[in-house]
């Protein structure tokens, strides 16, 4: 029973913290006829005071992100139009990355450079991680290719798990260290309640993702370990 826990414990912590995230932003994502303005209109305010006349806000119909590359904050249509609070905290926890790209916050480039650096590396692992080690060693009938199959394979797991580490700070600092400021210098005091539970909301998702990627090394480092000493005994 407790290994079964143990096995699920990395798909509830990231699928409970899903429902949660997407109940929180649908619920307060209701137009507030009060509010005076829209997710577009004060992220567009707000790169104006920056000095961020360089960086666009599209509408799309992705994740919300920021594209420190492209220099573009993406929104959800569904958002980015509205009075709401979901559309408002959003697009100030985006345009907290665009300061961040600013100011060169560090965490922000050691993640970029991290990225890029690692993306050939990221998709040998996975292409590797699919075929499978026993199926390696098969194909090859080599104890040391396999072998160096499985150091590929660990070290792209832990490249990820490392990104989802330093994403924590990322996140957290253009939630609470940029965009909370901004909501409360521009948002009604009655609504602040409602734009924190969206930041932290936000925020739990990254710490679950990073908790997930931490068990899931763990779980594939035990069967890498298990199939290389059966490979080792033959």
């Amino acid at each position: 029973m407790i290994k079964l826990i143990f096995y699920f414990l990395p798909f509830l912590s990231l699928f409970l913290p899903n429902l949660w995230v997407n109940y929180v932003l649908k619920k307060n994502n209701e137009t507030l006829p009060d509010m005076p303005f829209t997710g577009n209109q004060l992220g567009k305010k707000l790169l104006q005071e920056n000095n961020l006349e360089n960086v666009l806000i599209e509408s799309a119909k992705q994740v919300d992100h920021y594209n420190p590359l492209e220099k573009k904050v993406h929104i959800n249509e569904d958002k980015l139009n509205k009075k709401s609070i979901t559309s408002i905290a959003v697009v100030a926890h985006e345009i907290g990355h665009a300061i961040q790209d600013k100011e060169n916050y560090k965490p922000l480039l050691l993640r970029q450079k991290l990225v890029e650096k690692t993306i050939l590396f990221q998709r040998i692992g996975s292409f590797l991680l699919i075929i499978g080690l026993p199926s390696i060693f098969a194909i090859t009938k080599s104890p040391l290719i396999t072998f160096l199959a499985a150091m590929i394979i660990m070290g792209c797991l832990s490249t990820n798990v490392l990104i989802h580490l330093i994403t924590l700070p990322v996140e957290f600092d253009a939630s609470f260290k940029r965009a909370l400021p901004i909501l409360q210098k521009y948002v009604p005091k009655e609504n602040m309640r409602q734009c924190r539970s969206v930041l932290r909301a936000a925020a739990l998702t990254y710490l679950a993702q990073s908790i997930v990627s931490i068990f899931r090394l763990k779980i594939i480092l035990f069967s890498i370990l298990n199939i290389l000493k059966s490979i080792v005994r033959r």
